[in-house]
């Protein structure tokens, strides 16, 4: 009995260039249909009603709280799910991040989600948590940063961070939100000529604590 010829179907699964080839054109064409129409919903590209560019020292606090890497065990993303709803509050939507380069909704959580922390303590209590977290919560594993406390904002620094991104301050924050209106977040030129005066007589925990005061105070309420 004649063997039959191999057809179209066995040529590829006998060919791993062919296969790899056409995987990755199936997988191309599948991540186009999901992610291009993302680009034209206004739920993903607009921001949220209300929402307003970080100040100044907001700003100044974003970048402290990324150099410190704060980012390695707080997420900032609450997925829409009951349990995560009922512990941090409403589930995170994309228009609350639109002035975020980059943002840090991250997956691994050392400690609680912050997306919803803004206004749920007080300013003493981030300064007492922040100098040592043992003060107020006695089970935390979260380490402390009193030196932050003890820099001042509006004073030279000549430090750099490992990767090469100075220590923001009244240096070069104007330069920060330059970069950011590039971005598309809404800065004006008095925005940024005015900011080298909100971070004066300012540590980097005011401003710190100001960046997470600032965090889900504008988005959906439960």
């Amino acid at each position: 009995m004649a063997v039959q010829q191999a057809g179209g179907h066995a040529k590829v699964e006998t060919s791993n260039f062919l296969m790899i080839v056409l995987i990755l054109i199936t997988v191309a064409f599948g991540g186009l249909v999901e992610i291009v129409p993302l680009f034209f919903q206004k739920s993903t590209t607009e921001p949220i009603e209300g929402l307003k560019p970080y100040t100044a020292l907001q700003l100044a606090g974003r970048a402290i709280y990324i150099r410190e890497g704060c980012y390695l065990c707080h997420s900032q993303m609450i997925r829409p799910f009951r349990a995560e709803a009922l512990r941090y509050g409403h589930y995170s939507v994309a228009g609350e991040f639109v002035y975020d380069h980059p943002f840090q909704w991250g997956s691994k959580r050392n400690g609680p989600d912050l997306a919803r922390v803004g206004g749920r303590y007080s300013d003493e209590w981030h300064r007492v948590h922040l100098h040592n977290p043992r003060d107020v919560v006695p089970e935390s594993t979260m380490p402390a940063f009193p030196w932050l406390e003890k820099i001042k904002l509006d004073e030279p620094h000549t430090f750099t961070l490992a990767e090469g991104f100075q220590v923001v301050n009244t240096g070069n924050i104007q330069a920060h939100m330059k970069g950011m209106r590039t971005l598309g977040v809404p800065y004006t030129d008095d925005d940024i000529a005015n900011a080298p005066d909100q971070l004066k007589g300012k540590t980097e925990l005011d401003a710190l604590i100001a960046y997470l005061q600032s965090l889900g105070i504008y988005g959906p309420k439960d």
